[in-house]
């Protein structure tokens, strides 16, 4: 009778195998990780970057930052939506002292040289951290244009003529992409949430982007409204005052009323099917 040989008991490994719950040299126990691999859920050290700081931070200001928060639909941060505080605060700190300065000294070049060099300072402060410098960069760009404007006029109140055009240019965007049933909040929140342009067939979606659009009109309409009759009035102080409390703070508020208008008008994206496993 030939003989059947006998297979090993159930659980146990043969002896080339590691003994019952050990693994062998080679192989890193259940649930570790290996020395060479990095720790699940972990990022390497060369994936961590100085965005990550702090939330917030690296953020830019301005409509992209406040468009990505417009598809959280659980909560609303301000911080967030603005660019953290310190962002906040390297935004505000050019025109602050722009205006400190045209008090104290009057004239157009203490105020422009002033509020170049602060923006200056907090690129290098950046750089020295280590840190994003694309909120310090943002104001470079604003800063430098309004400067350049107003040392070649020779007039302080020139200084923040770029920045009505640029409201004026946005005014327009919005108000065009509503003719054109193509809103702007519309597109970039069906964009982020994965949602695609499939809110534009919701009678009820279309009717929130719509409004949510026409809130970011208003805002920009409002501060030319307020600002242009000023600087016709070579109102500069006022003017430089003005601008402040009618940039981060109202831009802030907008994007909090826009939230709540839109919130539940675009849903996420539908998780993708899980691939069927086969025999």
């Amino acid at each position: 009778m030939p003989q059947v040989q006998r297979s090993a008991p159930q659980g146990d490994a043969s002896p080339d195998d590691a003994p019952r719950g050990e693994a062998s040299p080679d192989d890193a126990p259940r649930g570790e990780a290996s020395p060479d691999d990095a720790r699940q859920g972990d990022a390497s050290p060369d994936d961590a970057s100085p965005d990550d700081a702090s939330p917030g931070e690296g953020a830019a200001t301005g409509a992209r930052t406040g468009m990505r928060s417009l598809a959280q639909s659980e909560q609303f941060s301000v911080a967030d939506a603005v660019g953290g505080w310190r962002g906040f605060a390297e935004t505000a700190a050019p025109g602050v002292v722009f205006v400190v300065a045209f008090v104290l000294w009057g004239g157009f070049r203490v105020p422009v040289i002033a509020s170049v060099a602060t923006v200056l300072v907090l690129v290098v402060v950046r750089l020295i951290q280590r840190s994003s410098v694309q909120q310090a960069l943002s104001g470079v760009l604003g800063v430098g244009i309004g400067a350049i404007w107003a040392w070649r006029a020779g007039d302080p109140g020139e200084y923040f003529v770029p920045g009505l055009w640029l409201n004026a240019a946005y005014l327009a965007g919005f108000l065009v992409s509503m003719v054109v049933r193509w809103p702007l909040v519309g597109v970039v929140v069906g964009l982020l949430k994965g949602s695609g342009m499939s809110w534009r067939t919701d009678r009820r979606a279309m009717r929130a982007m719509q409004l949510g659009t026409a809130v970011f009109a208003a805002m920009y309409a409002l501060r030319l409204v307020v600002q242009v009759p000023l600087y016709l009035a070579d109102q500069v102080a006022v003017l430089g005052t003005v601008k402040l409390v009618m940039g981060v703070p109202l831009f802030a508020l907008t994007l909090w009323t826009v939230w709540l208008l839109v919130r539940n008008a675009v849903p996420g994206s539908a998780p993708q099917d899980q691939p069927q496993p086969t025999r």
